[in-house]
């Protein structure tokens, strides 16, 4: 018997990829949810004979938040777990340049996966069951020059994970805030990353699965990185100005 779906956004990506085949292993349907979702259609085919599961494609558009409402109203059955992969590193220096990128990047990591979470949790609340995941970082965990424009999007989103947990407890509902640190994806390809730091997608895809699976609430995928961010922000602000970071 299939178990409740699992609704992924941004179902592209490497990570919400991985995503996909770790649930579906586990039994889950899925919902795919992307822009051009139709381009998924090889990747919906592959799912559905490896794993004899059934997988849908759904258009979605994180920056329309105009229409997530709707999005949630059409889908053909409410997923027990929704898993927000959206996001968008952008180039600093450009943003600092122009503020249009810069917006976007905000939009692409902070509204856009605040606005769907949070339509998704009304309908869970109504129902008092359900689990829903952000992919936050731990670049919101403190500014640095190198990349304070997507950084203070994902402290945005990390806040909202947090107030909507703080909200959702009783309720029913879980939520989950994952910081993946460094991870090897398309998004960093070219970026000279260290291997200690450095997850594959597959291992986020594991590490979320179990923190779903035992009720987690923040998680680190590599616990180093809890470690270098209890450092980094414990260093007075007085220093950390002066820091090339």
């Amino acid at each position: 018997m299939t178990k409740p779906p699992v609704l992924l956004f941004g179902a592209r990506s490497d990570i919400a990829k991985a995503l996909a085949h770790r649930f579906a292993l586990d039994g889950r349907a899925l919902q795919l949810a992307a822009r051009n979702a139709a381009s998924l259609e090889s990747d919906r085919a592959d799912l559905e004979l490896r794993y004899g599961v059934s997988v849908t494609l759904h258009e979605f558009d994180a920056l329309a938040t105009d229409t997530h409402a709707d999005f949630v109203r059409q889908l053909p059955e409410l997923p027990e777990i929704a898993v927000c992969a959206v996001g968008l590193l952008g180039v600093q220096v450009d943003s600092e340049r122009d503020t249009e990128p810069a917006v976007r990047i905000m939009r692409s990591n902070y509204e856009g996966p605040a606005s769907i979470l949070a339509v998704l949790a009304n309908s869970f609340e109504s129902r008092q069951s359900g689990t829903l995941v952000g992919i936050s970082s731990v670049a919101g965990q403190r500014g640095r020059a190198s990349n304070y424009i997507y950084g203070s999007a994902k402290a945005g989103f990390t806040a909202f994970l947090s107030g909507l947990r703080n909200r959702l407890a009783k309720k029913g509902v879980h939520v989950v805030t994952v910081l993946p640190g460094f991870v090897a994806t398309q998004m960093t390809d070219g970026m000279r990353l260290p291997p200690a730091l450095t997850a594959q997608p597959a291992e986020v895809a594991a590490a979320i699965a179990q923190a779903v699976a035992r009720k987690r609430n923040v998680i680190f995928v590599r616990p180093v990185w809890r470690l270098i961010m209890t450092v980094v922000c414990s260093i007075p602000e007085s220093l950390f100005k002066n820091m090339k970071v």
